[in-house]
This record gives structure tokens, sequence and C-alpha cells, in this order.
């Protein structure tokens, strides 16, 4: 009888103990998990705080380098203004202009109904311009207290440096988002640092509307690269997609390039869409999100037609129209799927040329027409002699990216990382979509094959085809590499830092375990970050050492005269560059101006340059009078133009576009014929008769020469 009670007693002890251990073991899992949790959590805050410091250590950075290039706390205000050049003082004198309006209301409506920009002509500058940001930020100054302690130059300045902020957290974020650590996102903010000639020029072009909307772009990136991540929640979803509107449209408000970059980031979407890489839902929402940014623009800018007939815009009402259409059409087949690929391309590029076409024929839009005979006479397809495509043509910034840019690049390291991600994701992509179109399954495969592929997710297919296009676009045109560098730094982080890279590149060689991955991945970045601290910072120590100071007292000479010695309607004409610092410096009336997105400006200022041209001074006189000119600033550095070759200086662009053979020796086209009068800039110099006859010195200086036009014509005859 004791054995029997044992053995029962020995019986409910065991399932006691295993029950005990089960809850040992649940006990420790939870710690674990508590502990893991709280580690995050702490990783979390620190790679936050990391963000946050290294954007405003760029901000202080780019402030640092204006301040002591042009010492601007300590020039005179009307030097500050003379620094901002070309169409950033143009931009720039808007904020003025509403910061002296006796009101809100009233400097509003002097924008919306503006005489002084153009002569004889009664524009609006919110239709016309991106300006929004010089206007919100004026009565951002008139409500806010800080008028005793700052200044609005500063207050705008400090303003625009502190989106490079924004920037960094950005490019940060999305590197984190890619690669899961944000040793990543500090090896991006560095990089966009250290290689700031490339990544960013807002020291020295502050206003420019590119220094307003790319933070904002960057931000749109990120939290793109956060909706396609997986399995992400509805609400998590929601709030990203309100992310990339806001982001979306602040930055078509801020740039008139807008519908330029977001068809370009549209052709990125919708490829990834065709070859099955990113879900077609998502991709919906994102084309959503793109043309209701693009209306609201349209809707605040007053309806300006130069939006609504944007290639965009029809590109993405073709693309949704086919994909609807071609909802049902069922091929399962390889070579089915194949054409049904072609015929969706195919579909899609001929209905955007149609709508494109009756949009622009419908609004009569001639403003963009500029930008396509660029991209035309640029490639080869359209005619080198028109004067609008030439003038960017000659242009450094409009071609093709110098290759020393590239060996800046590998000089910080930034290349080596970046050019192995594209050429691995080149590959993978390759097979991805290979493989999407040889099997039948509808669902995006997280590929695939073996265990030595790595899983293509959304995101980072969507960075590839992002960094790929933009790219591109960068290497054809210098101008647009600001667009592509940033997202090249935190792209290249991605790499460094991607346990799948460094998983297929173990596995490659069978020496792949979960330690050696971490191990690597935690030891390269650190030694890249040693690298550049350790080489770059002393760098960076001895450029915001060096102290410089603004200097151009010809200009300045010559505003102070027109402040002081010309009434204060007069109206002047001369090269688009020169009268923006006109208007912000003197408010003076201009007849023409660097914001070159309207046809009658363009045709305008190509009149008005034939005061370079060789031509009669009646005739001169005839056309600038036809624009109200009461005084023509004519520059030495344009009429004796030597920093372009031959067939670049504007001389020479006016005199092929009037027919007329080119200064100096050369080639010239044989249909060109040599010009009866000699050139106008030069000639009205000597004080000849027939030239005094219309125009009288008034001014001049070492670079200046100011003539004001007689009026009556009567008596000149």
């Amino acid at each position: 009888m004791a054995s029997v009670r044992q053995r029962r007693m020995s019986k409910t002890k065991e399932p006691n103990q295993e029950q005990h251990k089960q809850e040992v073991k649940l006990e420790a899992k939870t710690t674990i998990h508590k502990e893991s949790g709280v580690w995050n959590g702490l990783s979390v805050l620190v790679g936050c705080l990391l963000a946050a410091s290294l954007g405003l250590v760029t901000s202080i950075y780019v402030a640092t380098l204006h301040e002591n290039d042009l010492w601007f706390s300590n020039i005179k205000e009307v030097e500050r203004e003379i620094s901002f050049r070309t169409e950033c003082g143009l931009y720039y004198s808007y904020y003025k202009q509403m910061l002296n309006a006796p009101s809100i209301q009233q400097g509003l409506y002097e924008l919306i109904n503006d005489n002084i920009t153009e002569s004889r002509r009664t524009i609006n500058i919110l239709q016309r311009m991106n300006i929004y940001q010089e206007v919100v930020l004026a009565i951002f100054y008139h409500i806010l207290p800080m008028k005793t302690y700052l200044e609005p130059v500063y207050f705008y300045i400090y303003t625009v440096f502190g989106l490079q902020t924004i920037t960094v957290i950005a490019l940060y974020a999305t590197s984190w988002f890619l690669s899961g650590t944000w040793l990543a996102g500090m090896l991006a903010g560095l990089w966009y640092i250290i290689n700031r000639v490339d990544t960013t020029r807002v020291e020295f072009t502050i206003p420019l509307r590119e220094n307003w909307s790319l933070p904002f772009f960057s931000v749109q990136i990120a939290a793109i690269t956060y909706y396609l991540r997986p399995q992400l929640k509805p609400l998590n979803q929601i709030l990203a997609l309100s992310v990339i509107f806001i982001s979306t449209f602040i930055f078509s408000l801020t740039w008139q390039f807008n519908q330029f970059i977001l068809l370009m980031q549209a052709l990125a979407l919708f490829t990834l869409d065709s070859i099955g890489l990113i879900s077609s839902t998502k991709v919906t929402h994102l084309y959503m999100v793109q043309a209701g940014s693009l209306l609201l623009v349209w809707v605040l800018q007053f309806f300006s037609s130069m939006i609504l007939g944007s290639l965009v815009l029809s590109f993405i009402v073709s693309a949704l129209i086919i994909k609807s259409v071609q909802k049902n059409m069922k091929m399962d087949s390889f070579l089915g799927k194949i054409l049904k690929l072609l015929f969706h391309v195919f579909s899609v590029l001929i209905l955007t040329l149609l709508i494109h076409y009756t949009f622009k024929k419908t609004l009569q839009l001639k403003s963009d027409e500029h930008i396509f005979k660029f991209i035309t006479a640029k490639f080869g397809f359209g005619s080198t002699r028109d004067f609008d495509a030439k003038l960017y043509l000659c242009e450094e910034a409009f071609g093709v990216i110098p290759l020393d840019t590239f060996e800046r690049f590998l000089e910080t390291l930034v290349l080596y990382p970046y050019v192995c991600t594209i050429c691995i994701l080149t590959i993978l992509t390759v097979i991805t979509t290979f493989w999407n179109f040889r099997n039948s399954s509808k669902n995006l495969p997280e590929i695939a094959k073996t265990e030595n592929m790595l899983q293509l997710r959304q995101d980072i297919a969507y960075n590839f085809a992002h960094t790929v296009i933009f790219g591109i676009l960068a290497c054809s045109t210098m101008r647009m590499k600001y667009i592509w560098t940033g997202h090249m730094c935190a792209f290249a982080a991605y790499g460094v830092c991607s346990n799948e890279m460094w998983g297929l590149f173990l596995k490659m060689f069978r020496l792949h375990t979960i330690g050696r991955e971490r191990l690597i991945r935690l030891a390269v970045p650190c030694l890249i970050l040693a690298f550049l601290y350790y080489k770059f910072f002393p760098k960076l120590m001895d450029e915001i050492s060096e102290l410089r100071e603004f200097y151009d007292p010809d200009t300045v000479e010559l505003m102070n005269w027109i402040n002081t010695k010309t009434p204060t309607k007069a109206v002047f004409a001369g090269s688009m560059q020169l009268l923006a610092g006109v208007k912000l410096c003197t408010g003076r009336i201009l007849t023409n101006h660097p914001h070159y997105e309207d046809k009658i400006l363009r045709d305008r200022t190509q009149q008005v340059y034939q005061i370079y041209a060789r031509q009669d001074p009646k005739e001169v006189h005839r056309i600038l009078r036809s624009f109200g000119t009461d005084y023509v600033i004519i520059e030495d550095s344009i009429c004796y133009e030597r920093r372009h070759n031959r067939g670049c200086r504007l001389r020479d662009l006016l005199d092929v576009a009037n027919g007329h053979i080119m200064d100096g020796p050369g080639e010239n086209d044989p249909d060109l014929k040599p010009s009866t009068h000699p050139r106008f800039c030069d000639e009205i110099k000597l004080s000849q008769p027939s030239y005094t006859l219309y125009f009288t010195q008034v001014f001049r200086n070492k670079t200046f020469h100011v003539y004001k036009l007689k009026k009556n014509k009567k008596k000149a005859a």
C-alpha cells in the first residue's frame, strides 16, 4: 500500500514539475522580451537624438560657411541684397516687398496685381512664380514677436538653413528604414556633410527654389520608403500617406520644376508596377497623392495652365485608365505576360501624349516649351540655333556632370558601396522579374529560388529605381545632381549596413553565420565612420575657419546711384541677372527678369538683348521704348565676354539668331551673313551722333554703363 501511495504521489508531482518548468520558461521569455523591448526603445531614442544632432550640425555648418564667406553680419544692407545673385535676388525681393507693405492684405494685393516686375504688364506673381514661401515667411515675421532682436534677412536665411536639418533627418530615416540600423543613418548624414560641394549649394544660393523644396522631397522619399515596408499596419499606412501628401504638396508649391521631378518619380513607380516588384494598390495610392498635390497647387496658383498641362498629370491619368482597362486581362503564359507588358507600356505612352497634346492645344500652353526645346536640342533631336535652347545648352550647369564629381565621391568612400549595391540589385531585379513572369502567382514574390538569394523588398525596389532614374538625370544635366546626390548617400549607407547584402556576400563564400553577419554589419560602418572623421574633420575645421569678405564696389555704386539719381517709377532694361538685383535693391520697374517660364517674357528678353547684338541704334531705341524703357544698363562682362567659348557667348547666340556671322576666327554656317551694323554695346561708348541722338550716358564705372533713352521721337527724326 505504501509503494502504491508513493507511485501516486510521484505521478502527481511530475505534472506539477513540468508545469513549473513551463512557467519558469514563460517568465524567462517574458523577461527577455521586456528587456529586448527596453533596449530597442533605447536604441530608437539614441538613433533619433543622433539624427536631430546631425541635422542641427549641418544647418550650423552651412550658416557658418555663409557668414565667413561674406562677413554677412558686418556688411551693409545693399551689399547683403547684392549677394543674392540672379534669380535669388528676384525671389527675395517679394519677401522684402511683403514686409514693406502697409498691411498683409495690401502686400498680397500688390503681388496679385504686380506691374513692377514686367513693365507695361500687370501679372499675378503668385500664379507665375513659386513664392508662397516668401509670403508665409513675411506673414510669420509680421505676427511673431521677433522684430526687436532678429533682422528680416536673418529670419529668412536662418529658415532656409534650418531646412537642411530636415534634409539630413529625412536621409537618415531613409537609410535607417532600409537597413534596420541607425548606424546607416549616421553614415548617410556624415556623407551628406562631407560631400557638401555636391549635395547642396544652399550657402551661396539661399533663396533658390530647390533649397526650399528638396528638403520636403527628401521627407517624401523617407515616407514612401516607410509606406512600402512589408506588413505595415493600416493605421501606419494612413499616417505614411498623409506625410507623403503633405511633403509632396509643399515640394510642388515651392519649385517650378516640380512637375518634371514628379514625372521621373511616377516613371519609376510605373516601371516597378509593370514588372511586378511593387504592390499595384500602393502605386495607385501614390499616383493619387501626386495628382492631388499638383491639383491643390494648381488651385493655389490661381489655376496656372502650366500645372494643368503638365506631362506628369497626363501620365498619371493615362496609367490609371490603362490599368483599370487591363485589370481583367488574363495571360498566365510567359510569352503572354511579355506581350501584355509591351501593350501596357505602349498604351500608356500613346494615351499620355494624346492627353498632353489635347491639354496644350486647349489651354494654348507655351510656358514650358523652352524646356522641351532644350531637351530635344541636348540630345540632338531639335534645332541648335534656337536662342532659348542655346541659352541653356551653353551653361555649364546644364551640361553633363564633370568627372571630378566622381573622384570626390571616391575620396569619401561613398561611391564604392553605392556601385556595389547598384550592381547586386540590378542582377537581383532581373532575376526577380524573370521569376515573376515565369510564375502565375498573383502575389508579389519575396524572391526566392534558393537560400543564396536575398529578398527584394518593395521599399528596396523603389529606392533602387529612384536612385537609378535620378542618377541618369543628374549625369546628363549637372544642375539636377542635387536631387540625386543626397539620396545617393542614403542608399550607399544602406548598402554598407544591410543584413541582406552582407548575408548574401557571406553565403557566396559559405561563411554565413548570424554572429558573423552582425559583427560585419557593426564593424564596417564603424570603421568607415572612424576613417571619415580622421581624414575629413580637420578639413572641415579649416574650411569653417577660413574668413573672407563680400567685395563688389561697382555693383554697390550702381545701386546707390539708381536709388538716389533716378525716379522711383523709372523702367530699367539690361541682363536678366542684373535686373533681379535692381528690383531687390532699388524697387525700380524692370523690362525682363530671370524667371524664364513665360513665352512673352522669353521673347521680350531676346529683344532687350539686342543691346549686345549688331543692331542699328534706331532699332534698339524703338525696341526698348516699346517696353517703356527709361534707362538701359550695359555690362562690359557681357559685351566683351570671355567666360564661354566662341559660339556660346551671348553675343554669338544673338548673332546666329539674327542670321549674322559670329565675332572672331572660326567657322560659321554658310547661310549666315555679315551684319551691316557694328556691335551696339561697343559702339555706343564712342558717343557718335547716330547714338547720342537716341541715348545719353548718365552713369559709368569700370563694369557698368547706364544710358538714358531720349523720348522725343519727332525731334530725333
